[in-house]
């Protein structure tokens, strides 16, 4: 489809029409949802699954093309299909970064689906920073985005939170009602224009961690477990076959690094490429100050996991950075670049060195650092336990969690051997 044939989100069609979004991270996607619906958008976010979901992506995108595009194009157009929605008045939003990754190019492979499968009329919202696309009936104001912000920030500690608690809950439920009450309190709170900036974030954040720290939890020991991969199938239940729950119900405390990280990543990639290839001071003045603000409320989220209770709090985004410095260069950042490898590296450090690196069909990058790096990894901890699982059209779920047991039980065992040798000496 011709740019020029593209289908505009009138001011119009706000009025009456209902926006699909792709569910991601959850409780980040659930903040979002909630914000968009907010400032006068009709949004659902989607939290359908199923093989059904694969065979549309198979049969309306290219099978070469990555997992999570497939994914996540499958999901709207099963959605579109559904009957739930009437599809003369229904929109889909998705992101659209500008950057290398045929990410960039979701918004284009959704549209020729649309188009080969008889929906070429239904509006594709672009939700980017760059200025790619406008469209008169969806304005991404500066509140907006600094609502988002923050939403990925609460989002982080939440997520944080929800994983440390949940495996050792007395009470089943107690953990995912205090998520739905901070969701619900946040979104309150920014219903009054608060609670987006930074002095307000530093007072929340606390609270946030006050509450979960309330929560009634057995001592007994869990199999720590790290979560690393492309950022899709990371997060999403959808991608990775609900990962996080499965490793639960196996006896697993889970942890998966923030987005915060990630948007620290992407950031500082910008600078590096003045750096490394030249650029424009203003740009990177202005990316350096993002930077500093980005990183003090990094510091404030770490701050609040220690406030209460003791919760394992995540390391700095610099701290990351001289990890990697022996092991890999600044300039490897295509999708996940480096900030990958530098995650397992925290992760092992922090006590969680049985790691699922979660690898989708098509994504070059996430090889490269993800299960290309595992060897080095090993050679530097000889501790570490870290299983790449492949996510593709043609992957089992039983072959996936086969392989996630066998490394649960290599956890086990290691675990024990080092019990018996304290208990010796």
């Amino acid at each position: 489809m011709n740019s020029e044939d593209r289908i505009e989100f009138t001011k119009e069609m706000r009025k009456d029409y209902t926006i699909l979004i792709p569910n991601m991270a959850e409780i980040h996607f659930e903040l979002l949802n909630r914000v968009l619906k907010q400032h006068g958008y009709k949004t659902e976010l989607l939290r359908t699954t199923g093989r059904e979901i694969v065979d549309e992506g198979l049969n309306t995108v290219h099978n070469d093309t990555c997992y999570p595009a497939l994914l996540v194009i499958g999901q709207l157009v099963n959605a579109l299909k559904s009957g739930k929605y009437d599809p003369h008045k229904t929109a889909l939003l998705i992101t659209q970064t500008g950057g290398g990754c045929r990410a960039s190019n979701y918004i284009h492979l959704l549209r020729k689906a649309l188009k080969k499968t008889g929906y070429g009329y239904v509006p594709v919202i672009s939700l980017n920073l760059s200025g790619l696309e406008k469209n008169s009936g969806f304005k991404f104001t500066p509140v907006m985005a600094m609502k988002f912000l923050s939403c990925l920030i609460y989002g982080d500690l939440i997520m944080l939170l929800k994983n440390q608690v949940k495996p050792y809950e007395l009470n089943e439920g107690d953990t995912d009602n205090t998520v739905e009450k901070w969701i619900t309190r946040l979104i309150r709170i920014f219903d009054g224009n608060r609670g987006y900036g930074y002095f307000a974030m530093k007072h929340i954040l606390p609270e946030i961690t006050k509450d979960f720290a309330k929560i009634e939890v057995s001592g007994k020991d869990k199999i720590k477990v790290g979560v690393v991969g492309e950022i899709y199938v990371k997060y999403s239940p959808l991608g990775n076959n609900n990962l996080e729950d499965y490793l639960i119900s196996q006896g697993c405390e889970v942890n998966v690094p923030g987005l915060m990280g990630f948007i620290l990543f992407k950031t500082d990639n910008r600078i590096e490429d003045i750096n490394l290839y030249g650029g424009k001071k203003l740009k990177k003045a202005l990316m350096k100050m993002l930077m500093w603000y980005m990183l003090h409320i990094e510091k404030c989220i770490a701050s609040a996991a220690k406030a209460y209770g003791n919760f394992n709090a995540p390391e700095s985004y610099m701290h990351l950075k001289e990890l990697i410095k022996p092991v890999m260069g600044f300039g490897c950042k295509m999708g996940e670049g480096w900030l990958l490898t530098a995650e397992m590296m925290e992760l092992i450090e922090s006590g969680y060195g049985n790691i699922v690196c979660a690898q989708p069909f098509g994504c070059l990058p996430n090889h490269i650092v993800g299960k290309g790096m595992v060897r080095k990894l090993r050679e530097i901890y000889p501790e570490s336990n870290i299983v790449p699982i492949d996510y593709d059209p043609g992957a089992t779920k039983v072959n996936q969690e086969n392989r996630i047991k066998l490394m649960i039980a290599v956890a086990k065992e290691n675990s024990d051997h080092k019990e018996a040798i304290h208990k010796v000496s």
